[in-house]
């Protein structure tokens, strides 16, 4: 950070603390050690590449990345990825924390907040290089995400966006490799760590990882950080941290209870606040149906709706692992492409299952919630809860995994005797009724 940012806290009802001006983008392009400057950039092909290859219509109601005064190498990654329009938190989010703001964000997941505070972060760091004397384990900017998926899908879009620079992402994530994990941070030179709470904690404490320099911090889904157990070692990992008034904190969850008001308080200073909830908490694009049925109908009924659904990506949620185990077996008995994502499941295999998934290797995920937390993969046709979930929220994330960018989705639901009294639980949390359908049991 400036060096006027790490003069003596200002009084906490004192003004905010001086933001660092935006640089202008205008004709520039990239060089590797520093801001922007005014020559184009070789593409791997040998051409050159400028600001004015990357055209977007100005469209009314839609605001254009081209708005939001960004670095050149950060633009040629969000044109290589596809990307044209801001999201709607994007939108609302950007202006304020490109300025260096505080932001607490309440957002459900695909609605782009990944993208939101990776560009943000990595726009200041391109802004504003370091002097080159910061040693290769005090990173400057760290992302806590709760599950190691979700750590890990962030880790893979910070690449993405960092791929024209010379920024360099690491992730710390449980149940993978420490040692290759502890090696990275010796050898490269780390800007930006992805981290789950445990693992970062570890590093930390053993002095393998410094954070007393890091000058933006995010958490991300924070209720689900605090409902897992984790708010303990955040704050840990917090109080190693500079103040918060010398450095950006972003904190974005999908619900607020008490507990992560009481938090976003204590760790931010003056946020902006940003609150990008649709009116119904699921997507209209999802047509959901219980099924009310007996306990020995579920396997035939499950079996039938994949076999119907021929080659269509499906996730199978359960609420237990051997649940999940016995599902799989089941579906391997009867010939279906699938595989099993829980906590039981080895790090290093889930994230090979999940890539498979995503590629269409594999056509069935039976998940844990906690493994499904951090499967963002577009196309998932369906959604089927093998039992309705314990916690409503959990519903709402569960089925989230389909209907995403616009598409069409689909989600299933069993209800026994068991648990049909979460409906009106679920019902109430989502804001409208779900469609019922009594199942007769077959001669």
């Amino acid at each position: 950070m400036e060096k006027q940012q790490e003069a003596a806290r200002p009084a906490s009802k004192g003004p905010k603390r001086q933001r660092r001006p935006r640089r202008k983008h205008n004709k520039s392009s990239a060089n590797a050690s520093g801001a922007d400057t005014p020559t184009a950039e070789k593409t791997s092909n040998g051409e050159l590449w400028s600001i004015k290859d990357f055209k977007v219509a100005e469209v009314e109601g839609k605001v254009r990345f081209h708005d939001m005064n960004l670095p050149d190498r950060v633009m040629r990654a969000i044109q290589t990825m596809g990307f044209e329009y801001c999201s709607e938190i994007q939108a609302a989010t950007l202006p304020a924390t490109l300025q260096g703001y505080d932001l607490i964000g309440q957002a459900q997941t695909g609605t782009g907040k990944t993208a939101a505070f990776l560009i943000a972060m990595i726009s200041d760091f391109l802004d504003y290089p370091t002097d080159g004397d910061r040693a290769n384990n005090f990173p400057r900017g760290l992302i806590i995400a709760p599950t190691r998926e979700l750590a890990l899908q962030i880790a893979d879009e910070a690449e993405k966006l960092t791929k024209y620079t010379n920024l360099n992402v690491v992730s710390l994530v449980g149940g993978m490799n420490y040692e290759k994990q502890r090696q990275q941070l010796e050898t490269e030179y780390v800007d930006l760590i992805v981290a789950t709470p445990g693992r970062l904690l570890d590093f930390a404490r053993s002095k393998k990882v410094m954070l007393n320099k890091v000058e933006c911090v995010v958490l991300d889904e924070a209720d689900r950080m605090l409902s897992m157990g984790f708010i303990p070692d955040v704050k840990s990992i917090i109080r190693m941290t500079p103040h918060k008034e010398r450095r950006q904190t972003m904190l974005f969850s999908a619900t607020f209870p008490k507990d992560i008001q009481a938090l976003a308080r204590q760790w931010t200073f003056h946020p902006k606040e940003v609150s990008v909830v649709p009116k119904e908490t699921t997507n209209k694009n999802i047509d959901q149906v219980i099924y009310t049925v007996s306990n020995n109908q579920k396997w035939p009924i499950l079996k039938k709706l994949i076999e119907e659904n021929g080659s269509q990506r499906t996730i199978i949620f359960a609420n237990r692992r051997d649940e999940t185990r016995d599902l799989h077996e089941k579906l391997k008995k009867a010939n279906i492409n699938c595989a099993m994502l829980s906590g039981e499941v080895s790090q290093d295999k889930r994230v090979k299952t999940l890539a498979k998934f995503k590629d269409g290797s594999i056509q069935v995920l039976v998940a844990t919630d906690v493994a499904g937390r951090g499967i963002h993969v577009d196309n998932i046709e369906l959604v089927v809860n093998y039992a309705l979930p314990d916690d409503p929220e959990d519903y709402v994330h569960r089925i989230g995994r389909t209907g995403r960018g616009g598409e069409m989705g689909k989600s299933v639901s069993f209800a026994t005797e068991d648990d049909s009294f979460m409906i009106p639980e679920i019902e109430a949390t989502i804001g409208t009724s779900i469609r019922c359908e009594y199942v007769r049991d077959q001669d």
